[in-house]
């Protein structure tokens, strides 16, 4: 059911360096990822970033592309693209949990995402959120990566916040604990 909520959207940011934004898409169902695309392109050429595209399987495989592009790319940041639509078994519930999980963990060592992965009943409520004249979710999420790499740029000082990440800025997961008498 469509609401009639007037949200707030915030001005884009404006840069004075350059911006390099990885869109990773996963298009299982294509129609609904080119429509996403094209929004997160628009809202990035407003914004003055470049944008570079990858594909990835399933939504799964977002996060994953998403960390080892911010280890070994150089991004200042990057939008998730993707839809995962409810059927018949609890797949769609491991797969919009563990997908937003990753791209959580990733955001909180330091890497600026905007999440727009689509999390839907049916392929119409996915339409309506993918359309870019419509609720633009890709444009939103391009958005929200360029917010974070305009909060980053001001909090670090500087331009590209190129350093890398020291061991205490990492998360750790569970199991993975070091020290005496751990595993």
């Amino acid at each position: 059911m469509a609401s009639n909520t007037q949200h707030h959207e915030l001005p884009l940011p404006r840069f004075d360096d350059p911006v390099r934004l990885l869109i990773v898409v996963a298009p299982y169902y294509k129609t609904i990822a080119d429509n996403q695309i094209a929004g997160a392109r628009a809202v990035a050429e407003a914004a003055g970033a470049t944008v570079d595209l990858v594909e990835v399987p399933g939504a799964l495989e977002i996060p994953t592309a998403i960390g080892i592009a911010g280890r070994q790319a150089d991004y200042d940041g990057f939008v998730a693209l993707g839809c995962v639509i409810r059927g018949e078994t609890t797949h769609y519930d491991t797969v919009c949990n563990d997908s937003s999980r990753g791209l959580t963990l990733l955001g909180l060592q330091g890497l600026a995402i905007g999440n727009g992965i689509l999390t839907v009943e049916n392929e119409a409520q996915a339409e309506v959120r993918a359309d870019p004249a419509g609720q633009n979710k890709g444009g939103g999420a391009a958005a929200a990566a360029l917010h974070l790499i305009a909060l980053k740029r001001r909090w670090t000082g500087r331009g590209r916040d190129t350093a890398p990440p020291q061991e205490t800025d990492l998360i750790r997961l569970a199991g993975e604990l070091e020290g005496p008498g751990r595993a």
